[in-house]
């Protein structure tokens, strides 16, 4: 499997910021010792270009970006500190995502070891995301015509607002968001289809729900490609989460859609959108159980 990854991805935090950026070369180094990844399958993207981002975020917004004129509200809001390495390291991601895309269309599997910055509006970063990934990736493949139709399958603990408002219009857009029904964000824009969830919900209630709607998700959608963002902030002990799946019932998560998508041979980019658990590196961690179990799915791959 190849997957994009950038040792830009990583930008320095003020001491004690929540977000754990260090995940990302962690992940990459779990991935390549596992043998789950070579080095040479890692592919380096550039820095998306302003006009694809364009294709979903208004002037005015990716203008503050780019010359750090946001306010301290939006920057707040954001929540991460403006610098021009986090604009760099936005623009890398979102294009690590679109070519994530590209090779899953051309390999049937292919991940961006970051993205599923779902909470990014058109008009403002928020929730630790600054530009939106899949909106802009959905973007790029359609007006490229590689596909028709997708799907978004969200199993982050917080809905996907973001990709919500994006595609509240686009019939060919599917965003099927399972997320903690009280946590955040507060106002959730309509998906496609929303699942909300209780507060500490386990393994057996999880999987029985996701089990129920995950099928039937793939068939209405009748997607060309489908955008997996597994969050793992559904763990117990997320600091975030407040659910309260185990290590076992994370791999049966992602083994159940993943083992959906090959039984239908359908194209999947994997994505890794939140989670914070007690160290940057138990985050990433947690974040390879959806390539260990893309391993044991697919195999040796798809083509």
């Amino acid at each position: 499997m190849r997957a994009s990854y950038s040792d830009g991805y990583y930008v320095p935090l003020p001491d004690g910021h929540p977000f754990p950026m260090a995940k990302f070369p962690a992940l990459r180094d779990i991935l390549v010792r596992e043998r789950l990844l070579r080095t040479s399958d890692l592919v380096a993207p550039r820095q998306a270009d302003w006009s694809d981002l364009l294709r979903v975020h208004t002037r005015d917004y990716l203008s503050a970006l780019a010359e750090g004129t946001l306010t301290q509200q939006e920057e707040r809001r954001m929540g991460l500190p403006w610098s021009e390495r986090l604009v760099y390291r936005s623009r890398l991601a979102v294009q690590g995502t679109i070519n994530a895309a590209f090779m899953a269309l051309q390999d049937g599997v292919a991940a961006n070891l970051a993205g599923g910055t779902h909470h990014a509006m058109p008009d403002h970063g928020e929730g630790f995301c600054v530009l939106n990934d899949v909106g802009v990736a959905i973007r790029v493949l359609k007006s490229a015509c590689w596909v028709q139709r997708t799907l978004i399958i969200d199993l982050d603990v917080h809905q996907g607002n973001g990709n919500a408002a994006f595609f509240a219009n686009d019939a060919s857009v599917y965003t099927f968001s399972m997320h903690g029904a009280k946590n955040y964000p507060f106002r959730k824009p309509e998906s496609t289809l929303d699942v909300p969830l209780d507060d500490e919900t386990d393994d057996d209630t999880y999987l029985e729900t996701l089990a129920s709607y995950v099928p039937a998700v793939l068939d209405a959608a009748k997607p060309d490609l489908v955008f997996y963002l597994g969050g793992i902030d559904v763990m117990k002990d997320d600091r975030y989460g407040r659910m309260a799946l185990s290590r076992d019932g994370l791999h049966a998560r992602d083994g159940l859609v993943l083992e959906h998508i090959r039984d239908r041979d359908l194209p999947v980019v994997l994505l890794l959108s939140g989670g914070y658990a007690e160290t940057p590196r138990a985050t990433a961690d947690l974040h390879a159980t959806m390539h260990r179990e893309a391993a044991r799915v697919f195999g040796n791959g798809r083509r």
